[in-house]
């Protein structure tokens, strides 16, 4: 890892800290540069634009870590029910065990709402597509692929938003049920065995 990239993680995890303690609108530059030991000028290099900016890179940080450790977990697969499964179960978990994310949505519930529905959405779909659509196309077509992380990825995010009391994507029988009708439906025509495409 080049020196630089160290010092720009260790900027976006001290942007994390200091979110959790002080909140979006009173965070300053200054309160980031002294929790991650470095100068407001090595900020502003790093991440031209000032907080905006670096809010943003932190949010894309934590997906790319959310994503591969999803995609840790669904290595190995072995057939398309059980690749889905797996992600939602893994990505529900995750979500639940993720104690910025619970703190910052008692602390700021819209701002964090806002980048689970309307303004993050777009964002976690992009990532979602390019690291899971590999592991479902060998199972289905890239745009069969492409609708079904889709699709997977707004229903984990509406029942982790929105518990149900019948549903728990977290358990994996339980999320295995609820999932049978829809991978039939999404993918009609598609086997369940990889690299087998009726």
């Amino acid at each position: 890892m080049a020196p630089d990239d160290t010092v720009a993680r260790r900027v976006l995890e001290a942007t994390k800290r200091c979110l959790e303690r002080w909140g979006f609108a009173k965070l300053t530059i200054e309160d980031i540069a002294n929790e991650a030991r470095v100068s407001r000028a090595t900020i502003y290099r790093m991440f031209p634009g000032g907080k905006d900016v670096l809010f943003e890179a932190m949010r894309v940080h934590e997906l790319q870590e959310f994503f591969d450790d999803l995609q840790s977990e669904v290595v190995g697969a072995n057939s398309l029910e059980d690749l889905l499964v797996r992600t939602v179960v893994t990505a529900t978990r995750r979500l639940r065990e993720d104690e910025h994310l619970a703190l910052m949505l008692a602390a700021e519930p819209g701002t964090i709402l806002s980048q689970l529905t309307s303004a993050g959405v777009p964002r976690i779909i992009r990532m979602a597509t390019t690291f899971l659509v590999p592991f479902a196309e060998p199972y289905l077509s890239r745009d069969q692929s492409v609708a079904v992380i889709d699709v997977l990825s707004r229903l984990t995010i509406s029942y982790f938003l929105a518990p149900s009391e019948v549903v728990d994507l977290g358990d994996s029988d339980s999320a295995r049920a609820f999932l049978a009708p829809f991978i039939t439906t999404l993918a009609p025509s598609a086997t369940y065995q990889a690299g087998v495409q009726t």
